[in-house]
């Protein structure tokens, strides 16, 4: 049939040339990587413990789309950088999702889950799926280990997720100005591995709620991982006797927390009078750096340590430890509380506690690359498979990333330069009787990376079914 006119694109001329574009290509795709992403996903299993740990209540025989299928398809269009679930709609005919998926790309038949099958899933979920679902990514995590390692970093953090509209459970928070949920998402500082992650309402977390979640994150590790160092990190969200007190009840395990500038009645008193030293020599250095022409100092710090033991934190073993730094703006004290006895305050803080703002980043690769933040439905624990659909996203991508690309120019590649430079590759499919070849653009940039890629998925083992 002849294309609409409407559907004729029309472009300024070219060398004198006419130039108009259609959409008769023929079976094209400008998802090229959702190949790649299969083949990580095959390798991983991480999308079968996602799948086995919902109850798909619907009755077998009357579906077309059985669950994994429709775990593979959601996080794949995310991997992809599709952030809704309306994408599929369009993409639910693309041959290569379909491939990804494990369907012949070509037939007119088997075509994939449209956006109101995603709908009735997320509308599907119960408190026991997305409790399991969570379990199955920290089990995945640790089963991504052939050993116990020596010692791990679990790093907590929240972070807003603004809403719009009405959905269920949203609250406003004051600090962000805002309504929003406020998820906490936990990742292992040394690797960037995610952890796992709980969506919760825009309210600031009690130390009840923060201890119960990592309680449940240290008893799921230490069932493979007995004596394995655990350190624990976080701001001064979760400087809470009752998280700490999780901590300390592990044998084997330590916290480095945040208590952001001090109390100014209890804490920042007792960094006075190295302050106070830090402000004189930084006055000297400026002054000395002024008479010899040399850039001046921005800034001086020195470490220390406060007795302080607050009431609530009867029973602790606590150290604070405090960054008495002065700028030229003017003093900016920092203290931080933990159960280390061995090391430095200077060790502390600058080795242990401040690396934890690598931690930023992971939560910008999952929210702004892959759309961890767009929580539009109405329903909490929709909204809560939303997320996880993002975070098997991040794990997908991790994986290939440490694995596949590990020597490349994109082994520490942010998932939204994987997604630009290999997954959005036009390709052409072409299904035969028995093979089905995909064809690639001859001025491909990245031939070589892609051969390189191809060939340790290649030489890895087969992957276990299911």
């Amino acid at each position: 049939m002849d294309q609409p006119a409407q559907e004729i694109l029309k472009f300024h001329p070219v060398n004198g040339k006419t130039l108009r574009a259609d959409f008769q290509g023929g079976e094209l795709s400008s998802d090229f990587g959702t190949i790649l992403l299969r083949e990580t996903m095959l390798h991983s299993g991480l999308i079968s413990k996602l799948s086995n740990a919902i109850d798909d209540k619907r009755h077998q025989s009357y579906i077309d789309h059985p669950l994994q299928d429709l775990l593979t398809q959601r996080v794949l269009q995310m991997a992809c950088g599709y952030e809704d679930a309306n994408d599929s709609n369009y993409l639910r005919k693309d041959p290569m999702f379909k491939l990804a998926v494990g369907r012949n790309p070509l037939s007119e038949e088997g075509h994939l889950a449209s956006a109101p099958t995603y709908t009735r899933l997320g509308q599907s979920m119960t408190k026991k799926d997305i409790y399991k679902v969570a379990k199955a990514l920290a089990e995945h995590f640790i089963s991504s280990y052939e050993l116990p390692p020596m010692a791990a970093i679990i790093d907590l953090d929240h972070t807003p997720t603004i809403t719009h509209g009405g959905q269920q459970m949203n609250l406003f928070n004051a600090k962000y100005n805002d309504y929003c949920y406020l998820p906490l998402l936990i990742f292992e500082g040394l690797s960037g591995k995610l952890i796992t992650a709980v969506l919760r309402p825009g309210k600031t977390p009690t130390g009840k709620e923060n201890a119960a979640i990592l309680k449940r994150v240290i008893q799921l590790i230490r069932r493979r991982w007995p004596k394995t160092y655990l350190l624990v990190r976080g701001d001064s969200h979760f400087a809470q006797p009752e998280l700490m007190r999780v901590v300390q009840d592990d044998p084997h395990s330590d916290y480095v927390l945040g208590k952001g500038a001090g109390h100014k009645t209890a804490l920042r008193p007792k960094a006075k009078e190295l302050l106070d030293e830090a402000r004189q020599a930084l006055k000297v250095k400026t002054g000395l750096a002024r008479l010899n022409n040399m850039p001046i100092p921005e800034r001086l710090r020195l470490y220390g340590e406060a007795e302080y033991q607050a009431k609530s934190w009867k029973g602790l073993d606590t150290r604070i430890i405090y960054k008495a730094e002065v700028n030229q703006k003017g003093d900016n004290p920092r203290f931080i509380v933990t159960s280390i006895k061995e090391a430095s305050p200077e060790v502390i803080y600058e080795e242990l506690y401040c690396p934890r703002g690598q931690d930023e980043n992971f939560i910008k690769h999952l929210k702004s690359d892959l759309s961890g933040d767009r929580l539009s439905d109405q329903g909490f624990l929709a909204n809560h498979l939303r997320m996880f659909y993002a975070c098997a996203a991040y794990v997908i991508h991790h994986e290939l990333r440490t694995k596949a690309l590990k020597g490349t120019e994109l082994e520490k590649a942010q998932p939204s330069t994987v997604i630009a430079k290999l997954c959005k590759i036009a390709v052409k499919v072409v299904e035969y009787k028995d093979p089905i070849k995909l064809h690639l653009p001859r001025s491909c940039p990245f031939r070589g990376l892609l051969r390189h890629v191809t060939e340790v998925f290649y030489s890895m083992p087969p992957p276990r079914p299911g």
